[in-house]
């Protein structure tokens, strides 16, 4: 029976968590619900079905120290590094290269770093679903979370006939992929039946994975060829840095998923978000009688529905509703709730007037 792995990516710079997230500390290293961060939380929840030895980490080289404070638990070898980044494909194509190492037969499980997760019986009930589906198939999976409203943030996944392999989970052979809709479109889905959001979590075997790199990305393959001659010697970060930064930035989704056949879908019903903006930690944040979620040193007076977060100063709201506040640090955000997705756009502007010292 094939030995399950997984790959938590950890490369994203989370430029709509400003200003906590930063260049150097990035949303998944931040806790935001508790003690722990979002990557020692995914860290944690797989952990409980299935070994660490078997848990592998991929980031980018710039958070090589923040991550390696945060994770402790893990043997050094299994956390990776992109020299720079080049989205998903290349990074999972980089980690499967280093486990094939071990067992080209292993089904990998890719997950983000930084999304909420809870109800994890059956979270685990869905990916070891996912795993029989990928190990019986010999095809790749992906887990679609049930829809509960029509998200214009999320692409969406289309399935076809139901997959009975013995699964605990409903799962379907994928008709197609589709790219985020406006709320019309959306909305159609939904009264249609049959599509899910795309959660970004995969599952497949390593050989399968690579085979596919082959057949539909010859030209990243080939690269990867190049990096795998080198791993294990004293030669591979040099060569990985050599090599990677020539090879195209692209998608698992644009590059494989809409190109494949064998392409199926575990359905996904335990609670999960991407949390894509502080709109969306608002919204599973515990809150006070007026709908405030706040955190750190605040005074909130006649101030209902918002958000107020404090790391290092006091902070006082008066009088407003529906808005996000946070500070930390040099730095101080001020936005209405249904702005929240713009605040990337708060970023490029700090980039463009060269004020790096805020980034």
């Amino acid at each position: 029976m094939s030995r399950n792995y997984c790959l938590i990516m950890a490369g994203g710079s989370g430029t709509r968590f400003w200003p906590r997230s930063r260049v150097s500390k990035p949303k998944q290293y931040l806790n935001i619900f508790g003690d722990q961060s979002l990557i020692q939380e995914t860290v944690k929840r797989f952990s409980k079905f299935l070994p660490e030895e078997r848990i592998y980490i991929i980031s980018a080289k710039s958070q090589q120290d923040v991550l390696e404070e945060q994770i402790t638990n893990l043997l050094h070898r299994n956390l990776i590094y992109e020299p720079v980044g080049k989205n998903t494909l290349p990074a999972i194509g980089l980690a499967a290269l280093v486990i094939a190492e071990k067992d080209t037969e292993g089904i990998l499980i890719v997950s983000p770093s930084d999304h909420l997760i809870d109800n994890e019986k059956l979270f685990k009930e869905t990916i070891e679903s996912a795993a029989l589906v990928a190990g019986k198939t010999d095809g790749i999976v992906t887990i679609g979370i049930t829809p509960k409203y029509p998200a214009t943030g999320y692409g969406y996944v289309q399935t076809s006939e139901e997959v009975k392999l013995g699964q605990l989970i409903k799962s379907y052979s994928v008709r197609q992929f589709v790219e985020k809709p406006n709320v019309e479109v959306a909305t159609g889905y939904l009264q249609q039946g049959g599509f899910y959001w795309n959660s970004g979590i995969f599952v497949f075997k390593v050989s399968v994975f690579l085979d596919s790199v082959k057949k539909y990305a010859p030209e990243l393959y080939a690269s990867l060829e190049e990096i795998k001659a080198y791993i294990g010697t004293e030669q591979f970060e040099t060569a990985l840095d050599k090599i990677y930064r020539d090879v195209a930035s692209i998608s698992i989704d644009y590059g494989i998923l809409e190109k494949a056949q064998n392409v199926f879908l575990v359905q996904g019903d335990f609670v999960w978000n991407d949390l894509g903006s502080w709109e969306e930690v608002y919204k599973f944040s515990q809150k006070d009688k007026n709908l405030n979620a706040l955190s750190g040193k605040v005074i909130a007076q006649e101030t209902k529905n918002s958000f107020v977060h404090a790391q290092d100063s006091l902070v006082a709201v008066v009088g407003l509703e529906d808005v996000i506040v946070v500070q930390e640090g040099n730095t101080i955000l001020v936005c209405k709730r249904d702005q929240a997705e713009n605040i990337k756009q708060v970023v490029s502007e700090i980039t463009k007037l060269e004020l790096g010292q805020y980034l």
